[in-house]
């Protein structure tokens, strides 16, 4: 069972935005942008669920 999860809100410009947050109530990341509708930020959800769940790790040494 997931330890986080995605909260999906609209901020006070009326834009839509997600983050997600772990059950220690720390956001463990944010859409980083504001979406005009709330499908378009329930799509980007989706697309961080598809694409990040195998993402590589990159290290800057």
């Amino acid at each position: 069972m997931s330890k986080a999860t995605f909260e999906l809100y609209e901020d006070k410009s009326g834009k839509w935005r997600w983050r997600l947050v772990h059950e220690n109530r720390n956001v463990v990341a944010d859409s980083g942008q504001g979406y005009a509708s709330k499908q378009k930020a329930k799509q980007g959800i989706e697309s961080v669920k598809a694409n990040a769940a195998d993402a590589n790790v990159v290290v800057d040494d």
